[in-house]
């Protein structure tokens, strides 16, 4: 199962939302990799990659990676790298995505990562995609690549004019390319109980007929001190209650996917 975390909206979480999930899923025991797309590779560092270090397994490797005649491509299963976790595999990004994505467009490469994922089917039970804040080449790629989407919000007037673009976008893609990609919900992130804001917001979006998911994400500095010492949640602080969240957003969509498997 491929699940693809996106918003044309930066700030919103993605990378802690892809990282979180990604971890919790390896810890409950399914072989997990996280793909990373977004240049600015949040994910890599989040579990200890440093992006600017040298490494012949990336992303760009991966996307760049061409069979010919002459010479034999690296088998796509030597690219996911370990983490510090149990079952949790990475396969980073890459500076070289920047400059790589007009050639992965001239070269008409975006159903590659798709080929890419179904070649490691077979390898890993769970597949989280980080995306860029950017409908680009990569985020086009990973929606084509996935099974099934979450949208991050934050619960601002600019996020919901961005969710209502996302939806348009999404719909002609889902029909020129991945018919078969599922929305499984909007993830409230960031969210301030005490404000009254936020409800209304999330009211407003109900009313448009946006599938929100719960239980909400909870606006903590814990999240920014679990990035800075490049540990998820779970094992930053397991008893946190961000933690209990991500965890109870977690079996949320792991039931849903159980019930539809079993249909």
């Amino acid at each position: 199962m491929r699940r693809i975390i996106f918003n044309q909206k930066g700030g919103v979480g993605k990378s802690s939302i892809t990282v979180n999930l990604a971890a919790i899923s390896a810890a409950k025991g399914y072989k997990t990799l996280v793909i990373d797309l977004d240049v600015q590779g949040n994910s890599s560092a989040y579990l200890g990659v440093d992006i600017n270090q040298p490494n012949d397994k990336t992303m760009a490797e991966v996307l760049n990676q061409t069979a010919s005649w002459f010479a034999v491509s690296t088998p796509i299963s030597h690219y996911p790298q370990p983490t510090a976790y149990d079952n949790l595999f990475i396969i980073p990004s890459s500076p070289k995505l920047d400059k790589l994505e007009i050639e992965l467009e001239r070269r008409y490469k975006i159903y590659k990562l798709r080929d890419v994922l179904d070649a490691l089917e077979n390898d890993f039970d769970r597949i989280y995609i980080d995306t860029p804040p950017n409908l680009n080449f990569y985020t086009k790629s990973g929606l084509i690549a996935a099974h099934k989407l979450l949208i991050p919000f934050d619960c601002d007037n600019f996020s919901q004019q961005a969710l209502i673009k996302v939806m348009d976008n999404l719909a002609e893609l889902r029909d020129d390319h991945n018919r078969n990609l599922e929305l499984e919900g909007i993830v409230v992130n960031m969210f301030n109980a005490q404000a009254k804001f936020p409800r209304q917001i999330i009211e407003e979006i109900k009313t448009l007929g946006f599938p929100i998911l719960t239980p909400y994400l909870p606006q903590s500095i814990k999240m920014k001190e679990s990035h800075y010492q490049q540990r998820p949640m779970l094992h930053f602080d397991p008893k946190h209650k961000l933690t209990e969240q991500f965890i109870a957003l977690y079996d949320g969509l792991e039931a849903a996917v159980t019930i539809n498997t079993n249909v």
